[in-house]
């Protein structure tokens, strides 16, 4: 079956559950790039159809693939013109002609055709002024922001982000480096406590954006916790989101999880991996006995700056090593 518009029925905000893109973004693309084309209902509220799904979906792909977001837009609607092209010839019972798919995928890849680059990352967006030239500089837009507690201009900060650049740059590039970067200056003392609380708060609310439907599919499942005392979860988030993103469904229980509680979660949802990540070693090592039954019952993996290589062979788990997103690359399809 071809894509048409159909009929538009879709609030934003199950758009947004469906695809997994926050509603600010997807008004974000919808203004910048066209790739949204709503109508309004009788009460005045924007309905989004299944073909917008799908446009939305195209470019999500795309972005995986390492395109910009103004690249991945354009490539999506080129395609969605081109399906739709495609669609009206087969019902006119017109024959392709010789040499259409050269003219398709010029259709695809107009910079191809035109011999014009397509604006990525250093070019400017109309309306919203120049950008860092490279993902390097994001770090310190986000921190000015941040430290400034300006609210609404870290919110500009991540939603050029997310325009710009694929996930795995934003979190390996923009956001690691500086949750790095905020707790080196906590310790020296030149962060304040209120910085580095407003700070964590507002990347909470973006990375629970990202991970929106990351227990939704049928891929092999997995249980994320921090143990008691550990309130220290933004790197468990990233991790769970880049697990998600390569097929795995996640169960979330954040920071400060009882092991009773995770073990109980455990034999009831039969998950195929446990992760139970720690910044402080005594967070884990004052659990041996506890985290020795866990591991009895299911593939358990620590990880984190509190996890040693000891403590889990002395558990039967195994450790998880390197950044939160290599982390999740490594891990392997359960068998």
């Amino acid at each position: 079956m071809g894509i048409s518009e159909g009929a538009p029925v879709l609030r934003i905000g199950e758009l947004s559950r469906r695809v997994g893109v926050s509603d600010h973004v997807l008004r974000a693309w919808e203004s910048r790039y066209g790739l949204l084309r709503p109508t309004r209902s009788p009460g005045g509220f924007r309905l989004y159809s299944e073909a917008d799904v799908a446009r939305v979906r195209r470019m999500q792909a795309h972005v995986a693939q390492g395109l910009s977001a103004a690249e991945a837009a354009r490539v999506a609607l080129a395609e969605n013109e081109a399906v739709l092209a495609g669609n009206q010839a087969v019902l006119a019972g017109n024959q392709a002609a010789p040499g259409s798919d050269a003219q398709t995928r010029a259709a695809v890849s107009p910079a191809a055709s035109s011999g014009s680059p397509i604006a990525g990352p250093g070019s400017l967006a109309a309306g919203h002024g120049p950008r860092p030239a490279s993902a390097s500089d994001w770090p310190g837009a986000l921190r000015g922001a941040l430290d400034a507690f300006d609210e609404p201009g870290a919110q500009a900060v991540f939603d050029r982000l997310v325009s710009d650049l694929s996930l795995t740059t934003i979190l390996c590039e923009v956001v690691l480096p500086y949750l790095a970067e905020l707790g080196e200056r906590w310790v020296q003392g030149t962060a304040s406590i209120a910085q580095e609380h407003f700070a964590s708060h507002l990347i909470r609310g973006r990375l629970a954006g990202l991970a929106r439907g990351w227990g939704d599919g049928h891929g092999p499942r997995a249980v994320l916790a921090c143990p008691p005392g550990e309130l220290h979860d933004l790197a468990l988030m990233i991790f769970g989101i880049a697990l998600n993103r390569r097929g795995w469904r996640i169960d979330y229980l954040g920071a400060d999880t009882p092991v009773d509680e995770l073990t109980r979660a455990a034999r009831a949802r039969h998950p195929d991996l446990v992760v139970l990540a720690a910044t402080r070693p005594e967070n884990l090592e004052s659990r041996t006995a506890e985290l020795m039954v866990l591991a009895r019952h299911t593939s358990l993996m620590l990880a984190g700056a509190g996890a040693t290589a000891q403590l889990a062979a002395a558990v039967h788990a195994r450790l998880l090593t390197g950044d939160p997103v290599t982390a999740a690359d490594n891990i392997g399809w359960p068998r």
